[in-house]
């Protein structure tokens, strides 16, 4: 079985509970809001950030980009000073766990070219500058690809097979909890509360 059908099988579950629960879907039903808007982008910055610099120790051809360009699109859209995250449990300690997080990073923007299409359609969001990070380039597509034949052709012992399967899980895991955390400089549900 091919690495890529090994990862998606074994995180189905996490993918599909970070699915349900990120204000990506207010994008895909056209409810979103500017503020919510810019809240999403933070939480992606923040989860991207850390990632990409974790993945990057470990593959020296990945590209690690994903957070500039949510890095620009914020500074286009507020005037808060983006520090890097403190946040510091997330970790990659080896090649395979590195490869197992960047199949979470990397699959991700796949999604994120349907959002582009679906962000031009929400009515609070239509005189947006154009987007970095959801810009639909089908670029993102080639990466995925680039991708999926680096993680087929590294040869895996069985050990490290579940070592990047189990970091995938918690890049998921990661990412959800970044999505979970509040951030009141931009949420709308606490910015009134100040």
């Amino acid at each position: 079985m091919m690495m890529t059908t090994k990862l998606k099988e074994e995180t189905r579950e996490l993918h599909d509970q970070i699915e349900e629960k990120n204000l990506a879907k207010q994008i895909m039903d056209g409810s979103i809001d500017l503020e919510t808007y810019k809240l999403l982008l933070l939480q992606n910055y923040v989860a991207y950030q850390k990632t990409e610099t974790e993945i990057k120790k470990f593959l020296s051809n990945y590209k690690g980009n994903k957070h500039l360009q949510l890095e620009q699109d914020l500074e286009n859209l507020t005037s808060i000073d983006l520090i890097p995250p403190k946040n510091d449990n997330f970790q990659c300690n080896s090649t395979a766990e590195a490869l197992g997080a960047a199949y979470v990073v990397e699959g991700s923007a796949l999604g994120g070219m349907v959002l582009a299409k679906k962000l031009k359609q929400c009515p609070a969001l239509e005189n947006l500058p154009p987007q970095n990070f959801f810009n639909g380039d089908k670029e993102n597509l080639k990466d995925w690809q680039n991708f999926k034949k680096e993680l087929e052709a590294y040869p895996f012992t069985k050990a490290e097979e579940l070592e990047a399967i189990e970091k995938a899980r918690e890049t998921f895991r990661f990412f959800k909890n970044i999505f979970d955390q509040k951030f009141p400089i931009l949420d709308p549900a606490l910015k009134n509360k100040g």
